[in-house]
């Protein structure tokens, strides 16, 4: 029997700590929360104290049971969860359900607090184990409270003002309302145009180029050239002057330092897995969570990375020292500082005694546990360990030079260049940038000259140029933004993401983020109603509050009450006040071609559309990017084809499942038919015996093979027929499977069968 029980929440990291602590310890896993709020209303009682009612997540009812038996015959409690406000709720609901289970008794109850798996990070924690940490977890139940009183008030509210299945967050809200903003700038960005004047040169046999700086003793701004004319005017004067050649008539040379930058946080980590490796937040976090909790190199499993949920750039001493032994026997001495860096955090909410994301080893090198990790997993910790040794590098040197060249009187040019003196942290990591311009002189190498020299320039020429709009949101600039904001925390920027691509809110294209149809509504009703509870400050405020809570400088409750009064006030009135054709539906200054009666912008299923508001007795509807003239243009009436059921023309549509053919008089008339009849496949329906296969297309494009007869008949199938009866339970048909593992095969399409034999010729 093992005297003391530890509770992690991983079996992976339970794995890890097992190995370090011995025969006197048992290690399970809770795997996760093993309580939550009841999924009702009424769950946080508002009209008594915000009492909030828990009940057991019933996927770990099994885990609490292993918990309870186990705790039942040891002498003491070990609450290991991961060291911040989710891991400490975790370890005081477990600690709450066996007190309601009658498992403690007087058995002492212990919060083990640890930043990295290692055994004398987990050994030293056992010895200094403290309290549960009450202050951090009413943080976190403020925050659960928070999150459940905005869910399950606006929620509803989004169903009967725009369409069931919405839901709106205290967090994601803001940063929809991010996404829809940038999209509405874009789209209302008006582009300018610009010119430079570039000389094209040569000395010493290497090429370079120079932008005119002065004309006419005259400063060029950005729009002083707008149009091609004044361009051509430019050139033609600097050419006629020029004569293919430029006076050099200043260098001027400087050296300047780049400092590296600080090791990751939980932020810039997601940031730069984004730029660097096209990760997902989401896979980001899972990756560092396994290589938090404990990989096998071989010599047992080592958590090879500290805590990856922080806010802080701080690195222990005894890091530090590792860093820079690493440093000096990788790279030599000339890449190793005098005295350690030292970064301060930006964050007033960090915790010093957290340490930034790095690696529990620095020695420890990408090479060394390549083999034992998957490329993912890999990829991340080589990222990690190379922000982590730059960030205790030597600063990089760089030379610049500056040269101006005289185009006559009046007339000036510069060329700019960099070559790098010593490259310091250069060599082992540079940080990423989104959507990054490049800058004068980057890459731009200059040959050496001097004062006085003449060089030759080949051509004189005006480059057109245009503004561009600001980008869409990626992954990484999101990241950025929220955390700029204040918007979440470390722990909830993947949650977010997820949320809103999962709601359908917003939709990824080119890893971009651009809002839907719906999306745009949603925002739209909550700026327009709830825009105090979609204020960037106003969120950043309440977060900085829970954050007050976390450190003890203030009561959960009072913030509850603060927040909800004027909330619910709001909530009700808005409930009463505003119809739903309000918020679906936008009003044009536009007729109907059709009928004459007002059109509008309308939210259908597959998203927004102009459409007549005499609907139903006017079906006139348009797609939200069209004219009516385009309409017009694209009603392709069938001649000499009527309707068989009123004699009307028949006209190709669009529907939901794509294009068909349709009756001209509808709504009065709903006879439609197919664009192209489906193909006859030639084999028996084996449930009615009475028609063949058709082949057909799912609403998503996804071809399969049905039953002629539907829907009298609803038989189906996803892969080919043929006629052709299975040997194995005689069932009338096979179907044709086709994968990458296997090639080509029959298949019996009777689950419980299970034939199947493959068709590819066997290799001789």
């Amino acid at each position: 029997m093992s005297k003391n029980l530890v509770i992690v929440e991983s079996p992976a990291k339970a794995k890890t700590i097992k190995k370090y602590l011995g025969k006197d310890f048992e290690v399970l896993a809770s795997y996760g929360h093993v309580r939550d709020l009841l999924p009702k209303k009424g769950a946080v009682d508002t009209e008594n104290g915000f009492a909030m009612k828990y009940i057991p997540i019933e996927k770990n009812e099994r885990r609490v049971d292993e918990i309870y038996k186990a705790l039942k015959k040891s002498d003491a409690l070990y609450l290991a969860t991961d060291p911040d406000r989710e891991g400490e709720a975790i370890s005081w609901h477990l600690a709450e359900l066996m007190k309601q289970k009658k498992a403690l008794k007087d058995k002492p109850v212990h919060r083990v607090v640890f930043h990295e798996i290692t055994q004398s990070a987990v050994t030293n924690a056992i010895k200094n184990a403290g309290e549960i940490s009450m202050r951090l977890v009413d943080a976190q139940q403020a925050r659960r409270a928070l999150d459940y009183l905005v869910g399950f008030n606006l929620s509803p509210l989004l169903w009967k003002k725009i369409r069931r299945g919405l839901s709106a967050g205290r967090v994601q809200s803001p940063a929809l309302r991010m996404i829809v903003e940038r999209e509405i700038e874009i789209e209302n960005f008006k582009s300018e145009e610009y010119w430079f004047v570039v000389a094209y040169c040569e000395a010493q046999k290497q090429e370079f180029t120079a932008k005119l700086v002065e004309f006419e003793n005259q400063k060029m701004s950005q729009f002083s050239i707008t149009n091609t004319e004044q361009a051509k005017k430019v050139e033609d004067t600097l050419n006629n002057i020029a004569k293919g050649e430029l006076l050099v008539t200043n260098v001027e040379k400087k050296q300047r330092k780049r400092n590296p930058s600080p090791p990751f946080t939980t932020s810039t980590l997601q940031q730069e897995a984004a730029r660097k490796l096209g990760f997902t937040t989401s896979r980001t976090m899972r990756l560092a969570q396994q290589l938090y909790e404990g990989i096998d190199i071989g010599s047992g499993s080592v958590g090879l990375i500290t805590y990856m949920r922080t806010d802080s750039v701080n690195l222990a001493e005894e890091a530090i020292a590792d860093i820079r032994d690493t440093i000096q026997k990788k790279y030599g001495k000339d890449y190793l500082p005098a005295k350690p860096h030292y970064y301060k955090t930006k964050s007033k909410n960090a915790q010093e005694a957290h340490e930034a994301i790095r690696p529990t080893s620095a020695s420890r090198t990408p090479e060394i546990v390549k083999a034992h990790l998957s490329d993912e997993q890999f990829k991340l910790y080589n990222l990690i360990w190379q922000r982590t040794v730059a960030s205790q590098m030597l600063h990089a040197t760089i030379d610049t030079v500056t040269v101006d060249l005289s185009c006559g009187e009046g007339n000036r040019f510069r060329a700019n260049g960099s070559t790098i003196a010593h490259p310091g942290f250069i060599m082992v990591y540079q940080e990423g940038k989104d959507d990054a311009k490049k800058e004068d002189g980057d890459e731009n190498m200059l040959p050496p000259l001097a004062k006085g020299d003449r060089v030759k320039t080949s051509k004189i020429i005006g480059e057109q140029h245009f503004t561009e709009p600001p980008p869409r949101y990626s992954e990484a600039s999101l990241v950025k933004a929220l955390e700029e904001y204040g918007i979440g925390r470390p722990s909830t920027y993947a949650s977010i993401i997820h949320t809103l691509l999962q709601r359908e809110y917003a939709e990824l294209d080119k890893k971009r983020f651009i809002p839907t149809d719906v999306g745009r509504i949603v925002n739209k009703f909550l700026t327009q109603h709830f825009m105090k509870y979609v204020d960037y400050d106003f969120t950043a405020h309440l977060e900085d509050q829970l954050d007050s809570i976390a450190r003890g400088e203030c009561e959960w409750i009072p913030v509850l009450e603060d927040f909800w009064k004027p909330f619910h006030e709001q909530v009700e009135h808005i409930d009463e006040s505003v119809k739903r054709q309000d918020v679906t539906s936008e009003a044009l200054n536009e007729n109907c071609p059709k009928c004459g009666k007002p059109l509008s912008v309308r939210l259908g299923k597959r998203g927004r559309f102009i459409g007549c508001t005499g609907y139903p007795e006017c079906d006139y509807t348009r797609n939200l990017n069209d004219s009516a003239d385009a309409v017009e243009e694209k009603v392709q009436i069938i001649e000499g084809r009527v309707c068989p059921l009123c004699e009307s023309p028949l006209q190709v549509k669009s529907g939901r499942y794509g294009k068909f053919i349709g009756c001209t008089n509808y709504p009065k008339c709903r006879h439609m038919e197919p664009l192209e009849k489906p193909k006859d496949m030639g084999v028996e329906c084996p449930e009615c015996h009475q028609a063949h296969f058709l082949q057909r297309k799912s609403r998503y494009g996804k071809i399969f093979y049905s039953c002629a007869r539907y829907p009298d008949c609803k038989y189906a199938v996803w892969n080919e027929p043929i006629a052709e009866p299975c040997p194995q339970c005689k069932w009338p048909i096979l179907t044709i499977k086709i994968t990458k593992r296997h090639g080509k095969q029959k298949a019996c399409p009777v689950k419980e069968c299970g034939f199947v034999e493959s068709m590819e010729e066997p290799e001789e």
